[in-house]
């Protein structure tokens, strides 16, 4: 009984968290130049946030990949244009990893 209240307690804090942690997460987005190139829904320059998702989709250590690709820039993974490095600190390259990761 007391596991169970406890899951449930966990439960209700992750879903009361999670909407406010998205919003944080979109606005830091809209507050970098992430937003120049890339689009939630629709490919741009770069590629749509969604398929990056779908792409790093169950691939192990996916949040550290895709945060070190924000911060330090990349070249080849979506076609020949690179993409720069970007003034983040290690947190913000993470949280916007992990909201990337949970768009579908």
């Amino acid at each position: 009984m007391k596991n169970t209240l406890l899951s449930l307690f966990a439960l209700a804090a992750w879903l009361i968290v999670q909407p406010a942690m998205a919003q944080d997460a979109l606005e830091l987005f809209k507050s970098k130049p992430c937003a120049a190139c890339h689009a939630i829904d629709t490919k741009m320059v770069g590629p749509a946030l969604k398929d990056v998702a779908a792409r790093s989709a169950g691939t192990a250590g996916a949040v550290d990949t895709l945060a070190s690709h924000i911060k330090n820039g990349t070249q080849g993974n979506w076609g020949p244009i690179p993409m720069p490095a970007n003034p983040v600190t290690e947190e913000e390259a993470k949280t916007l990893a992990t909201w990337v990761l949970t768009l579908k």
